[in-house]
């Protein structure tokens, strides 16, 4: 059973426009875009994304839906990537074609001007389109941007280690958390991850275009940019120096430089309200509150032992029939308990609570009730942090409670340790159940049944 879903694709359907293409001389250059807004945010990126896919990260859905509540937001690949038309190594991209990639864009939607936001290694050629182009450029933005890939380092990793470890682990998505070790990470995020680095760039094109970013050099550019220019970065990034954004805004005529806590290289994955904040008060002059999406809350995942068979015995009309009072059941119990029915899929349910007695008391009564419809089912819980988007919910603590009831058997009401030790002294009792390993889930895991007296 799979109830954690993030609608992901109907979201970005209903805010970004399909993929279009602008032409940068005799390259096509893919783009999509969010609604209208008060203005043009373009999010200008090195070599390492997919405009098709990007959006529609899991990681990255906070970040983008607070940046459309800002201005369209605008995404592009560069030639050689993503949706883009790729580049031979006989005719490498330059720092111009780059900047001009922002030009076409630009000029395809018709926006007179833009802010640019600009991350990591493609700050030089967001610096110097803004140097060029300063009638058409709003505001810069850099997060965790350099200007020199060398200067003003002290400690940390060197940007060929870096990059070395990117070519290493490409295509798997694992990098992504090497360079953003405040993240929250399991297997379907660093699996999407590595989905999207896939479908941005072989192997081979990441280890040609990489050595090209590294040379990127716009120091002497600096001093020309005459745009309202903010510069962000993370004070513990071991790949990207608080140095070398100081460096870029001490140059820069007029730049404010802030710094943040943190060591991810990403300032659009958890956590990422305070960097947005930053952003928002910077173009705005205020500092909106951005709501804390993330919670503890107990999920219990339930669904019907032996479901399959049951349905082919007895056919689809006697089986809906049950479907439909084991449901009602469930809901039932749900609002007894003060459980938020999350998802439902075929047979099963997904359900968070505020009070994890409450949630594993709700698990017994549905086990119980469901057993006068001749049924049995199995459930898993798991009290952990959750993301709540809308009326759905992710996150790891997510992920941990579908690996509990992915083990539970007939009957079993199945809980997580941490589940059991919140509910010491309120009578329930447990039977050990064996340590156990999560697929996606670090070290081991004590688990236990609750008693049925």
């Amino acid at each position: 059973m799979r109830l954690i879903g993030f609608a992901l694709e109907a979201y970005t359907s209903a805010v970004f426009s399909e993929t279009r293409y602008a032409l940068n001389g005799h390259l096509h250059v893919a783009y999509r875009t969010s609604r209208e807004g008060p203005r043009d945010l373009v999010f200008v990126s090195s070599w390492i994304t997919n405009c098709e896919v990007f959006p529609e990260l899991p990681s990255v859905q906070g970040w983008v839906e607070a940046m459309t509540s800002l201005g369209r937001l605008i995404f592009f690949d560069q030639p050689g990537t993503g949706a883009s038309d790729p580049v031979t190594p006989g005719a490498l991209p330059t720092m111009e074609q780059w900047s001009d990639s922002i030009t076409a864009v630009l000029d395809d939607l018709g926006s007179r001007e833009a802010v640019l936001i600009a991350i990591d290694g493609a700050f030089a050629p967001a610096a110097l389109f803004a140097a060029t182009h300063p009638s058409r450029t709003a505001a810069l933005v850099a997060l965790e941007g350099y200007a020199d890939p060398h200067a003003d380092r002290a400690g940390g990793m060197e940007y060929e280690e870096g990059y070395a470890a990117s070519i290493a682990m490409w295509g798997t998505g694992e990098s992504q958390h090497v360079f953003n070790p405040d993240m929250p990470w399991n297997e379907e995020i660093r699996a999407a991850w590595a989905r999207m680095e896939r479908l941005t760039a072989s192997p081979n094109t990441v280890a040609v275009l990489g050595p090209l970013a590294a040379e990127l050099k716009v120091g002497a550019v600096l001093p020309t940019i005459r745009v309202p220019t903010l510069v962000l970065n993370h004070t513990d990034d071991q790949f990207i120096q608080p140095a070398q954004g100081k460096y870029a805004a001490d140059r820069i005529p007029g730049a404010k430089y802030v710094t943040l806590p943190g060591r991810n290289m990403y300032h659009f994955v958890e956590p990422w309200r305070s960097s947005f904040q930053e952003i928002a008060e910077f173009l705005t002059g205020q500092q909106p509150e951005v709501a804390d999406d993330r919670v503890l809350a107990t999920v219990l995942f339930t669904d019907i032992v032996d479901s399959t068979r049951r349905a082919a015995e007895m056919g689809d009309r006697d089986w809906h029939a049950l479907l439909d009072a084991h449901d009602a059941v469930v809901r039932s119990q749900l609002a007894r308990f003060r459980g938020r029915e999350v998802n439902t899929s075929g047979d099963g349910f997904l359900a968070m609570f505020d009070g994890p007695q409450r949630a594993i008391r709700c698990a017994m009564a549905i086990r119980d009730a469901v057993q006068a419809l001749g049924i049995q089912v199995r459930a898993g819980l798991h009290t952990g942090e959750c993301e709540v988007r809308g009326d759905d919910i992710s996150g790891i603590g997510v992920h941990i409670g579908a690996r509990v009831s992915a083990l539970a058997g007939p009957n079993d009401v199945l809980v997580s340790s941490t589940l059991r030790d919140l509910v010491i002294g309120s009578g329930l009792g447990f039977e050990e159940r064996g340590t156990h390993e999560l697929k996606g889930v670090p070290g081991e895991w004590h688990l236990f049944a609750v008693a049925s007296g």
